[in-house]
């Protein structure tokens, strides 16, 4: 048992005071919100999310919210975008638009100390989803100790996801040196911050004893449910959540604002504000390869859709192109309307994201194209993407249907799939596909895979 005890892309285009702060400053694109709540010190510090393995901050989204539901001043908020957030196969080793583990403390390193400056804050809390939790940790235990109060880390797979003797460089090998490091030393957390850990009841791809999910099934992997935890960190296990959700649910948010905040929220839901306010930033997957580096030369338009029939209301109610620094926005809507978010940049398909309302100002909206079109999908009138990245869909647990059916290519028991592809006949383009997860229903349309366009049903929570 190892349970002991109990752009950096800123986005701001939404915050006028950051965002003259910053214009000028291609570095520092925006970012993220309780006034000042008393804590168990004093003040809650200032609070910097970090995201995980090949993602953006845009995945803190519904995180933010909470917390400005709950008083955070938007402006003691922050979520990092790493350059390169793909993690290379071997952390040694140079790889075209990756990250080594000494890569991303560095670009942490620049994000808290610059996030200082702004707040004027003596110390920070430091929340991390996966592969986020890494940065945090290398980044306090090498020096940054003395910079935070707090650091939450959340489905990090703090002894690997594996414990094998071969690939020793992947940092993600228990048994490497990176983990080593980190691990070293009767306490496995560095003195000084807080430490805590949420980690999932077995639910979590990443930490289960068969190989299958790391692509060798049948083979043990050496770490069980339980590995994410750390010695002289308070672990807490929040039950059947999955990989991303133990960072991104309602269940973790009160954790995380209990264990920084030293009480619980006074609310879970999230407040709705008058006037909705978005902007973000559209990056570039060059070869194929996600990154956070800014696109320009991207159009966004949004169009107000029917919540029924995914059918537009009207011409677009924005539209902007972006420029070097790849921002878009801002666009006023109101915090009861659907969306349509197209997305068309050079060499990748047309994207049409369909959204739920946002209920609240954000300028972290990020925008990647969607895949490609590829060769299982030659033939198809049209092809409609299901997609979750604030967790997976888990059947039997969750109710996922599209176009009234349950998805034969999501895997059942543990969550592992974040996406589910619909494919449609040419007879049927046009036509409203509805996406349930769960209690949030989304409706796309079917856009013609001939003029290269895929639709996305994206969900929020």
């Amino acid at each position: 048992m190892r349970l002991t005890r109990r752009t950096m892309l800123w986005s701001a285009g939404a915050l006028p005071l950051l965002a003259g702060n910053l214009a000028g400053n291609p570095r520092f694109s925006a970012l993220a919100q309780t006034a000042l709540t008393p804590s168990a010190a004093g003040e809650i510090p200032p609070i910097l999310f970090v995201h995980g393995n090949g993602d953006h901050a845009a995945l803190w989204i519904t995180t933010l919210w909470r917390m400005e539901s709950n008083g955070v001043p938007r402006e003691r908020m922050m979520a990092i975008s790493f350059t390169n957030p793909l993690a290379r196969s071997d952390d040694r080793l140079e790889q075209v638009n990756r990250s080594s583990t000494e890569d991303q403390r560095r670009e942490l390193a620049e994000a808290v100390k610059e996030f200082k400056r702004r707040t004027s804050a003596s110390r920070i809390a430091l929340v991390g989803n996966s592969r986020g939790g890494y940065s945090i940790r290398n980044y306090i235990k090498n020096g940054g100790a003395a910079d935070i109060s707090h650091a939450v880390l959340c489905g990090v797979p703090n002894h690997g996801i594996y414990e094998w003797d071969e690939t020793l460089g992947s940092e993600f090998n228990g048994r490497g040196p990176f983990l080593r490091g980190l691990n070293e030393g009767e306490s496995e957390v560095t003195p000084g911050p807080a430490f805590l850990t949420l980690r999932s009841d077995g639910m979590d791809k990443y930490a289960q004893t068969d190989g299958r999910f790391v692509g060798k099934p049948g083979t043990p992997t050496g770490v069980t449910s339980e590995s994410p935890a750390l010695k002289g960190a308070t672990n807490l296990v929040l039950g059947a959540l999955d990989h991303r959700e133990v960072a991104f649910h309602p269940r973790a948010f009160r954790e995380i604002y209990k264990f920084i905040a030293g009480k619980e929220p006074s609310r879970i839901e999230i407040v709705p504000e008058a006037e909705v306010r978005l902007s973000g930033l559209v990056t570039d997957t060059p070869g194929g390869v996600v990154t956070n580096r800014p696109l320009s030369g991207a159009t966004v338009e949004i169009y107000r859709v029917s919540p029924d029939t995914g059918e537009r209301s009207g011409g677009p109610i924005h539209s902007s192109q972006t420029g070097a620094d790849g921002r878009w926005g801002p666009a006023l809507v109101e915090p009861s309307w659907y969306l349509e978010i197209v997305l068309t940049s050079p060499g990748s398909s047309t994207t049409h994201f369909y959204r739920s309302p946002f209920p609240r100002s954000s300028d972290i909206v990020n925008l990647r194209a969607a895949r490609p079109l590829g060769s299982a999908d030659a033939g198809a009138g049209a092809v409609v993407l299901m997609t979750r990245p604030r967790g997976y869909f888990g059947l039997p647990r969750d109710v996922v249907l599209i176009d009234g059916k349950e998805p034969k290519d999501v895997k059942s028991g543990v969550p592992t799939d974040s996406v589910t592809t619909l494919r449609l006949a040419a007879a049927e383009v046009g036509r409203p596909v509805v996406a349930i997860f769960n209690t949030e229903r989304i409706v796309a349309r079917a856009w013609p895979a001939s003029e290269n366009r895929i639709a996305v049903a994206e969900l929020t929570y």
